[in-house]
């Protein structure tokens, strides 16, 4: 088989195209593989129709090494001149509109991309940063093009740190975890704008919103949602959270009250205070039990907020909220500012708690969400582009079809 015969068939390339030399360079370590339009009949790539030859000019593209040779594919690809759209480009069934790269080498660099960051796909593949990021930016693209738009009937909504200096990016999720929306910021409009993108019939088909306290989120789906406070969920991993800083708050206050009086019991216990007590093997519970049996504040603090995490297996409406008000009535008279902070807290969105409850919603694929992308964040050493980090976002955890489609001949 001829040099040309094999680019052919590696390639794909078929009539009116056709392989007319190959070029291997020893020096400059590459193969150069020309093609050559041959058909008679040009369309035009905007509407089909139809139109006549225009003039061409000299394209490129990347394509797979080739025996560690790396292959760049030339063409002199023909503009038409289309009487409704002018001139145009024709397409090419190798590589899609506007790339560098043959889609087999995009595939490729998404593969690479899902398994490390773009600076390592760069290096590897040699290219450059741009280069790598760019292609993942275009599968992005491409994959928010294809993708049906459609309101999850399940969501969980969670903000997420961009940089330091209180920058974020609101995510929104289906309880499945996958991940639906990203915008800038975390106020009440980055949300309504999402919301907005839907009609009333698949807003009123909300069956449950899993959120944090944060009242811009409240404030947004009450406004959008139909019977926004029954769907409203306060999750528990947020609820754990706060009651979790109340504990450490009064660990530390008092920690300070008793060094004074040489008693430095708390010194180092921070995390069986905050650890769930399943994490917590059986020397370390048996160890803790002198402190969390004791007269001890964070003793008492402890026990509310274990308390608390006893309360999410009502069904019962009814009942869940006549336990979850003497928990209330605990709390609030145990003398601990912290405490009573959180208490107060759970009193004004009891019914998002409850409805979490009774629904049975969790936002812990959101949280899961938010740790996977704060390893992405680390992973590339942080993102100065808010874009580029909205598309690492959608490329790893959107569920997006990434990869280019090659067009027929």
């Amino acid at each position: 088989m001829r040099d040309r015969d094999l680019y052919a068939k590696i390639l794909g390339i078929e009539a009116p195209w056709k392989v007319v030399d190959v070029e291997l360079s020893l020096k400059g370590g590459d193969v150069t593989v020309r093609v050559e339009h041959e058909g008679k009949k040009l369309r035009c790539p905007e509407c089909g129709a139809e139109s006549g030859r225009y003039d061409a000019r000299e394209r490129r593209w990347r394509h797979l090494d080739t025996c560690q040779y790396r292959t760049i594919l030339v063409a002199k690809v023909p503009r038409v001149s289309c009487e409704a759209h002018g001139v145009r480009q024709v397409e090419v069934p190798w590589a899609e509109v506007g790339s560098r790269f043959t889609a087999m080498f995009e595939a490729l660099v998404i593969d690479w991309l899902k398994e490390t960051t773009v600076s390592a796909v760069a290096r590897r593949m040699d290219l450059s940063w741009d280069e790598a990021g760019g292609i993942m930016d275009r599968a992005v693209a491409r994959g928010l093009a294809r993708r049906e738009l459609a309101l999850p009937t399940r969501l969980g909504v969670d903000e997420t740190a961009f940089q330091k200096r209180h920058e974020y990016v609101t995510v929104v999720n289906d309880l499945e975890g996958r991940v639906v929306h990203v915008a800038d910021g975390r106020g009440k409009d980055t949300l309504a704008a999402f919301y907005r993108q839907f009609d009333a019939d698949a807003l009123d088909a909300v069956e449950v919103v899993a959120m944090d306290m944060w009242p811009a989120y409240i404030n947004a789906t009450r406004e959008h949602v139909p019977d926004a406070d029954k769907k409203i969920a306060f999750d528990k991993f947020h609820v754990a959270q706060h009651l979790g800083d109340a504990v450490d708050k009064v660990r530390r206050e008092e920690h300070q009250a008793l060094l004074p009086h040489d008693d430095d019991r708390l010194k180092g216990t921070k995390y069986l205070w905050l650890r769930h007590p399943d994490k917590l093997s059986e020397a370390a519970w048996a160890a803790f039990a002198n402190l969390r049996e004791s007269a001890l504040k964070t003793a008492r603090a402890w026990a509310i907020k274990e308390s608390a995490m006893m309360l999410w297996s009502y069904r019962s409406r009814a009942f869940a909220a006549r336990a979850w008000r003497r928990w209330y009535g605990w709390a609030i008279r145990s003398r601990l500012a912290p405490i009573k902070r959180v208490a107060r807290m759970v009193k004004a969105h009891l019914d998002g708690i409850i409805t979490a409850i009774i629904k049975n919603v969790t936002n812990a694929r959101a949280e899961g969400l938010n740790a996977a992308i704060q390893r992405l964040k680390y992973n590339a050493r942080g993102y100065r582009n808010r874009q580029r980090f909205r598309n690492a976002i959608y490329f790893h955890l959107g569920g997006l079809d990434l990869y280019p489609r090659p067009l027929s001949p």
